[in-house]
């Protein structure tokens, strides 16, 4: 068993990438949670190619392979390797378990959904906070051209809070050549293998 699940959903958003605007995981990252060697994940994947369309399943070109290892600590074996990683959205990472059709895999692939649908409700309710906040500014904006004894020191409270609420949801920066992000800091989170490694989880 796993000492502590509430860990499992946070570590796998951290191996969660966002490439040609879908978010994924690769084939490494997949294979280490479904207790499995990345050959033989993609073997299996090979095998069953047909139930793994192009919405479920990319490789990915040597110019993004170079920026997701440039932008992933974890990911820095991959330069030694001349095979080009697949990428697997949230409906391939669900195919390939059952592919595997190993207890650990069937197991991993549940908290794999949650870590997808967590982190979209999150993007999404920023996304509104975002939307209220703009409309909070307009509302506030034409307050003090309505009053012209609002004073300066609430206007600039005010400013100061919406650019606080602003910043606590905004999602964080992108590289200078961006392909992808992590949704935590990788430094921050176990290796994915060192929580599975021969352990199964409830």
């Amino acid at each position: 068993m796993i000492a502590n699940n509430t860990l499992l959903v946070p570590l796998i958003e951290s191996r969660i990438q966002v490439i040609r605007g879908l978010r994924v995981m690769l084939d490494v990252d997949l294979a280490a949670l479904y207790g499995v060697q990345t050959k033989r994940l993609n073997e299996q994947v090979k095998r069953n190619r047909e139930r793994f369309p192009s919405d479920f399943l990319f490789q990915l070109t040597a110019d993004e392979k170079t920026e997701v290892v440039a932008n992933c600590d974890h990911l820095q074996n991959l330069k030694f390797s001349k095979a080009l990683p697949f990428a697997f959205t949230e409906h391939g990472a669900i195919q390939a378990a059952n592919v595997l059709a190993s207890s650990q895999a069937v197991e991993m692939g549940i908290y794999v959904v949650r870590a997808f649908v967590q982190l979209r409700q999150a993007l999404a309710t920023n996304a509104d906070i975002a939307k209220r906040l703009a409309e909070l500014e307009m509302k506030t904006e034409s307050l003090e051209m309505s009053h012209d004894n609002f004073s300066r020191n609430t206007r600039l409270q005010l400013r100061q809070l919406l650019d606080a609420v602003r910043a606590l949801t905004a999602p964080p920066e992108p590289p200078k050549r961006p392909i992808g992000f992590l949704t935590h800091e990788d430094k921050k989170t176990p290796k994915a293998s060192t929580l599975t490694k021969g352990r199964k989880v409830p």
